[in-house]
């Protein structure tokens, strides 16, 4: 029987079947740990977390009934950006630091972000129906009325790694940036050539909105029908990160009623999204499902980043990513890092 078990729901997250768990366990090679499986429900996690020294959090959501069943769990570990799935809260009063996958993947989403934003501002799927659909004379017409790209404005609600990544990608087409983020300094974002700008004034100035908040209690529903309203009648909406921080139906009034040209979705408020969802109907939409981060090195990295984070807690140490570092004063684990990885606790 190995020393440490690492508990987690069996079946795959998202939706890359099976495969194992070589990835997790390269890291964890040595510490005599193993990956055991329980029934993907809240029932048969209950039942064995008791025997659970961490948790490899994936294909199911996590609550706080679940996380309280934890008795000697050091660590919750997930292979995503996203948190939204577990309940960070109950973990923190619980004194269990729960990490994610922070920088995995960004360049993949930030590529994702800017296809949206090209295809809808030279009208990419419409061009190609056209094509399709012996409506050629139709295409030149319609981009006639498009302003070209360069020296238009790209704002962004959120000033993550994402966003910055994209914002690189941006620059290099002419676009002036914008950028609204309470909790990011302004040097970061004028180092990368983008204006720091209120809210209402990323809304209200620039062409492109280029949605980047994360799903937390405070985000859930921020941006609202008042500010939908606020946005240029040429304005294109762009979103690859969580759906929830938009209110749906107020983006749906919107674009039925012009008060923004068009949007590229990655991400919904529920998904799948339902076949009589309006935006399936939406010409000028263009949509694709969640999947901004995928790559042939997204499953990878992100099991082996899993591997690593657990393979520090079971060894005693701090993780990297900790989205709830206060808990970590209070453990047991210790901080072993000589300098700043410019994340995380550690940095």
């Amino acid at each position: 029987m190995a020393t440490y078990k690492i508990l987690t729901p069996a079946g795959a997250s998202f939706t890359t079947a099976g495969g194992g768990y070589d990835y997790e366990m390269e890291a964890l090679e040595g510490l005599d740990a193993e990956i055991i499986e329980c029934p993907a429900t809240d029932e048969g996690f209950i039942a064995a977390a008791p025997t659970a020294d961490a948790v490899y959090a994936k294909g199911m959501k996590f609550t706080a009934a679940m996380i309280n069943a934890l008795t000697k769990c050091r660590h919750i570990a997930l292979g995503t950006v996203g948190v939204d799935y577990v309940d960070v809260a109950a973990a923190t009063a619980k004194g269990i630091p729960v990490t994610n996958c922070p920088d995995t993947f960004i360049e993949e989403v930030a590529d994702h972000a800017m296809m949206l934003l090209l295809a809808t501002h030279r009208r990419c799927i419409e061009q190609d129906r056209m094509v399709r659909e012996g409506r050629w004379s139709e295409g030149r017409p319609q981009l006639l009325t498009v302003p070209r790209l360069m020296g238009q404005t790209l704002g962004f609600i959120g000033f993550g790694r994402v966003a910055r990544a994209t914002a690189r990608r941006a620059k290099a087409f002419g676009l002036h940036l914008k950028a609204y983020d309470p909790y990011v300094e302004e040097l970061t974002l004028s180092a990368l050539g983008v204006e720091p700008a209120s809210l209402s004034e990323v809304l209200s100035t620039s062409d492109f909105v280029s949605m980047h908040l994360p799903d937390t209690p405070e985000t859930r529903g921020f941006l609202k029908e008042h500010h939908f309203r606020q946005m240029k009648k040429n304005a294109l909406f762009i979103t690859t990160g969580r759906g929830p921080t938009v209110n749906e139906a107020a983006l749906i009034k919107a674009l039925e009623e012009k008060w923004i040209a068009g949007a590229g979705l990655d991400v919904f408020e529920i998904e799948p999204t339902r076949q009589d969802n309006p935006l399936h109907r939406m010409p000028h939409i263009i949509l694709s499902p969640h999947n901004a981060s995928a790559s042939s090195r997204f499953d990878p990295a992100r099991k082996r980043r899993v591997g690593q984070e657990l393979a520090l807690t079971l060894q005693g140490k701090w993780p990297m990513s900790c989205v709830n570092p206060t808990v970590l004063e209070k453990s047991s684990l210790r901080r072993w890092q000589p300098y700043s990885m410019e994340r995380g606790p550690n940095s």
